[in-house]
């Protein structure tokens, strides 16, 4: 007997036939469609770790899309959830090589940690890219001389090639704000970053000046937080929330720290986050207003 699906779930041809995001996106989608197969079955991670000769800690990972799939790992997973259709298999086992093919980020694995990774991989998959930052300018609006000061900062130790190749990578990165169906970039950004001459008044010029003209973007959207307006350390420290255009993937909370970071995608979680950040944006400026911010800064560093 062949396991069905709900005719209004997506299916996995969809994203065979329209593919966006590449290999970040497609483990989380093919993670999350084995795991409404198996639960619809009833049938546990316990079980379906045996299966496959793993662990329900495996079938967490892989479900989740933490990790690459085996193309035998699939097949095996869809025997026991009762999928015998020759050409749904296809499609998933098809879905299973797409998601195992490197992005271009891959290019930076010297430098490109496994828990940045998955950043980089969503990024580029989604539609709404929402952010608040206390310390620094958005690694996604900053100028490479900036980035170049954030990076020695934050990695002292660091050669000199290694700090290049991190610009080069974060760089690339903001590629895609001027690709094809660009995602909106909603960036707060809190007074203090804005203020701290990181590497010096004549970097920081530039990049103030990169924002303005980030802020003319038709797809970026951008609010300064002044030390006039009070409440905003609820957030506790730098947000991102991305949200997505595919009916798999939810909104996902991305908390950076300094040798890792968390993703929230529990709806509670969420929803707390998105509720402090439409709080952040209602009480900083609004976004008509930031480019006299940012020139009055740039007078006082002149």
């Amino acid at each position: 007997m062949t396991a069905t699906r709900p005719s209004n779930e997506p299916s996995i041809r969809q994203y065979l036939e329209h593919p966006r995001g590449g290999p970040t996106v497609l483990r989380i989608v093919l993670g999350t469609q084995l795991r409404r197969l198996r639960e619809s079955r009833g049938i546990t991670r316990e079980a379906a770790g045996d299966s496959i000769r793993g662990s329900h800690a495996k079938i967490s990972r892989l479900e989740l899309g933490r990790v690459g799939y085996k193309e035998r790992d699939v097949a095996d997973l869809l025997s026991l959830y009762g999928v015998t259709d020759e050409t749904e298999r296809a499609d998933f086992l098809k879905l299973a090589r797409q998601a195992n093919t490197p992005g271009w980020w891959h290019r930076y694995a010297d430098v490109l940690p496994g828990w940045f990774e998955t950043l980089v991989g969503l990024e580029e998959a989604a539609s709404v890219i929402r952010t608040y930052e206390v310390q620094f300018v958005p690694g996604l609006l900053q100028t490479e001389e900036y980035a170049r000061a954030v990076i020695r900062l934050g990695h002292p130790r660091a050669s000199g090639v290694e700090v290049e190749r991190r610009v080069a990578l974060r760089m690339e990165r903001q590629h895609l704000l001027n690709g094809a169906n660009p995602p909106r970039l909603w960036a707060v950004v809190d007074e203090a970053a804005l203020r701290r001459p990181l590497g010096g008044a004549e970097v920081m010029s530039r990049q103030l000046e990169r924002l303005i003209e980030a802020a003319a973007m038709p797809n970026v959207t951008l609010q300064v937080a002044p030390f006039s307006v009070g409440g905003l350390a609820t957030a506790g420290g730098p947000v991102t929330i991305l949200r997505f255009l595919e009916p798999d993937l939810p909104d996902i909370v991305y908390l950076e720290q300094l040798t890792s970071s968390l993703y929230l995608d529990k709806q509670d979680d969420v929803d707390n986050y998105l509720a402090v950040m439409d709080r952040l944006s209602a009480e900083a400026e609004p976004p008509v207003r930031t480019p006299g911010f940012l020139r009055d800064f740039l007078k006082q560093l002149s």
